[in-house]
């Protein structure tokens, strides 16, 4: 099984800063927000690589997974060996890429992955979203495996009042102790996008990792545009639902880092650092006058 990483995008919202560094590289107590997803990725039991869908204009990626032996060699010399061997660990990662260098839209992006995935499931992890544990995608493969490898998506319940920010689910709920908290599962009927409070299906939202049938890839190759005038992954998964069956999986939302905009990608590396024994007293101390906020 692979993992695909969707990073070609311009990372707007970061701007002037992503004009030179890609977002997916700015780092989480030291460690670049793509690797901590490569990571989790190789996590699962059996994905075996992961494949980055780029843009030719951010080589900066492929630089950071790419051997650099003189680095590595004057880390060493200076006796800084942890340092080298990190350099060396990301190199080492079985991480290939491909190119969307049109932005058509999230479909559009995974769908360059296609030529890469043998026909296989495979998953879906959004470039600016981490989860530390690494269980989450693993517990997805899990039902998968409980269900004849259907395809399952990670949802996470959100206030009613919010629900018209984001794609929502519709189904039923299988499993669990209480249909909208961590551990259900449900067998899904419909994916609503942004629908108003009183229509809403549930209060479950798509948090960014999926594991799909390779019949996605089809479904994908002849989607029409939809919203933004984009090939939307979501129209395709609607259409999925007709010939196959979807699960979801509710996840705590706490579990994972959402670095999608400056203010959540700077409150991760302020938590990061209050959680990390090792930088806390620092940070505080760091923070002066603004620490009375944290302690």
């Amino acid at each position: 099984m692979k993992a695909v990483i969707p990073a070609a995008g311009l990372g707007t919202r970061f701007l002037p800063a992503t004009k030179a560094v890609p977002k997916e590289l700015l780092p989480v107590q030291g460690l670049p927000v793509i690797q901590q997803v490569v990571e989790e990725a190789l996590a699962v039991d059996g994905v075996n690589g992961v494949v980055i869908v780029n843009s030719h204009e951010k080589p900066a990626i492929e630089q950071h997974f790419a051997k650099d032996n003189a680095l590595e060699q004057t880390l060493e010399s200076r006796g800084k060996d942890a340092l080298a061997s990190s350099v060396k660990h990301a190199a080492e990662l079985p991480v290939s890429f491909v190119y969307q260098d049109e932005a058509l839209g999230l479909g559009h992006a995974v769908l360059q992955a296609e030529p890469e995935m043998d026909g296989e499931p495979f998953l879906i992890l959004l470039g600016d979203y981490f989860v530390p544990g690494h269980d989450m995608c693993r517990r997805m493969k899990a039902v998968s495996d409980e269900h004849n490898g259907a395809s399952v998506i990670a949802v996470a319940a959100v206030p009613e009042d919010q629900v018209s920010r984001y794609g929502i689910i519709a189904g039923e709920c299988i499993s669990g102790d209480a249909a909208e908290e961590p551990g259900a599962v449900w067998r899904i009927s419909g994916l609503v996008e942004k629908p108003q409070p009183e229509d809403a299906p549930s209060h479950l939202f798509i948090v960014g990792r999926y594991l799909l049938s390779p019949r996605i890839m089809d479904l994908l190759a002849t989607q029409e545009p939809g919203a933004g005038n984009e090939i939307q992954l979501t129209d395709a998964m609607v259409r999925l639902l007709d010939t196959e069956e979807m699960y979801a999986l509710v996840v705590d939302v706490d579990e994972g880092r959402d670095t999608g905009t400056p203010a959540a990608w700077a409150g991760v590396c302020a938590r990061a650092a209050l959680e990390d024994s090792s930088t806390r007293e620092a940070f505080i101390e760091a923070l002066g006058d603004a620490a009375k906020l944290v302690r």
